[in-house]
């Protein structure tokens, strides 16, 4: 009995060519995508940028800005495999028509507009609060650590630098000699109208290696600088304070802040400006991306990216970013203990905001030994303490912890593509306004 198929029909040549958009499913994301780019967003900082009629006309602006959010959206974030997805996967090539860009050409694109890019997170964010799925009743904030674009091997500390300079000069010192020697017993042979005044190349790499060198040693010692005078401002400030309040200082005069780097400071050659941070997976050149997440829907109503490790100086920048970009506060945020001190605690209170932050790092944090700490610290621990299991601190994991997971586990962002603090915080922008444009589509196609 003969076995009957449907007919495999890949030679047959279509009568009338389909339309791009039947490529794929009308509830798939990258329809939402381009919809939402044609009709919602306003791109005038990026297309007013063009200005010429001259040379091959560009990519609609419009495309490569939907190609890219759903490249983000997908997991994909390199140029490179963006523009193979506009080659082989069908949502891609529905986005670009079937005129492919290649990757230079996205990669510029970014590069170009990139503070536009990630201004559209406040758009992206007007649009999930008019489609009501910002509350602000209450707000999470926590931060997470993302690897740079740099390896931690790339790094030198301040005390290592001195020794290598030493011996790069050294070592400079005694290949100029040689080159110099070489050079005369070479005039002495074939005459001195013949070249042989060029340094041979491992000469001049060792002098390129020992110019870094000494351009990181001198960017730290600024910052050692820098430091020092704000240090002594400050202790100026407050030695000011007591003297109009009458009071001396107690105990022995501190010792002077130091204008030179700590010996263990360190300096990255590929991105400077990232740092040697504690995660869950060691020590790892990163920056620390921070993120306030709303209790509705887990939409990010805030975003901050910084150099340092620390996330106490990020609560007030986030519950202060939170009120630009929606113009309201939150009636209640809650942190993990790295945002807990007194001033934080205060800060809270005069912005008006019910907070929640945790004093201590231990199991139970509330039953903390409740000496430790300031006065507002202790009334912290009191309020969760007396909370129990009904406080609203129990919402911070539920909340901001599965975004970090949706970013980092499920569309893979673990390292960042570009270096330099400013353009790092852009793409963190970006990351950002996808997570919430994704929120935005699942509440449209449950509609």
């Amino acid at each position: 009995m003969s076995k009957y198929f449907r007919p495999w029909k890949i030679d047959q040549t279509l009568l009338l060519p389909p339309n791009v958009q039947d490529f794929v499913p009308k509830g798939h994301v990258s329809r939402f995508i381009v919809e939402l780019v044609r009709e919602s967003l306003d791109l005038k900082e990026i297309t007013g940028s063009y200005v010429s009629g001259l040379g091959q006309p560009a990519f609609d602006p419009r495309m490569m800005v939907a190609l890219l959010l759903h490249g983000y959206a997908s997991g994909l974030y390199s140029s490179r495999r963006i523009a193979k997805a506009c080659r082989e996967r069908n949502d891609f090539v529905m986005i670009v028509a079937l005129d492919p860009p290649d990757f230079r050409t996205i990669s510029d694109f970014r590069k170009r507009h990139l503070k536009a890019l990630g201004a559209l997170f406040l758009q992206v964010l007007k649009l999930c609060e008019t489609a009501g799925l910002v509350k602000l009743g209450h707000v999470a904030l926590d931060g997470t650590k993302i690897k740079a674009n740099a390896s931690k091997h790339k790094a030198m500390s301040y005390e290592r630098m001195k020794k290598r300079e030493a011996e790069l000069k050294a070592e400079v010192a005694r290949m100029l000699a040689a080159a110099e020697a070489a050079d005369a017993q070479e005039d002495e042979t074939f005459g001195k109208d013949k070249r042989g005044d060029e340094l041979p190349d491992w000469a001049g790499d060792k002098q390129k290696r020992l110019a870094k060198i000494q351009q990181a040693m001198a960017a730290l010692e600024a910052d050692a600088r820098l430091a020092a005078e704000e240090e002594r401002r400050i202790e100026a400030e407050k030695e000011q304070q007591r003297r109009a309040e009458g009071r001396k200082k107690p105990g022995k005069p501190a010792a002077p802040p130091s204008d030179q780097p700590d010996p263990k400071s360190q300096r990255n050659f590929t991105d400077p400006e990232s740092r040697i941070m504690k995660s869950k997976d060691g020590f790892v050149q990163a920056y620390n991306a921070q993120a306030a997440v709303d209790a509705g829907a887990q939409i990010i109503v805030a975003h901050e990216l910084t150099q340092c490790g620390n996330d106490q100086g990020q609560l007030v920048p986030l519950i202060e970013a939170i009120e630009t970009n929606l113009g309201r506060k939150p009636a209640q945020a809650s942190a993990d203990s790295g945002y807990c001190s007194e001033a934080n605690l205060e800060a809270l209170e005069a912005h008006g905001v019910d907070g929640y932050v945790a004093p201590g790092r231990a199991k139970h944090p509330t039953a903390a030994n409740g000496k430790v700490g300031g006065p507002l610290t202790q009334q912290m621990r009191k309020k969760i303490d007396g909370g129990g299991f009904e406080t609203p601190y129990r919402l911070r994991k539920q909340v901001v912890e599965p975004v970090f997971g949706q970013i980092k586990q499920a569309r893979g962002f673990r390292q960042f593509l570009l270096r330099g603090v400013e353009k790092v915080r852009a793409e963190w922008a970006m990351i950002c306004t996808t997570h919430n444009l994704l929120k935005l589509f699942t509440l449209a196609k449950a509609a």
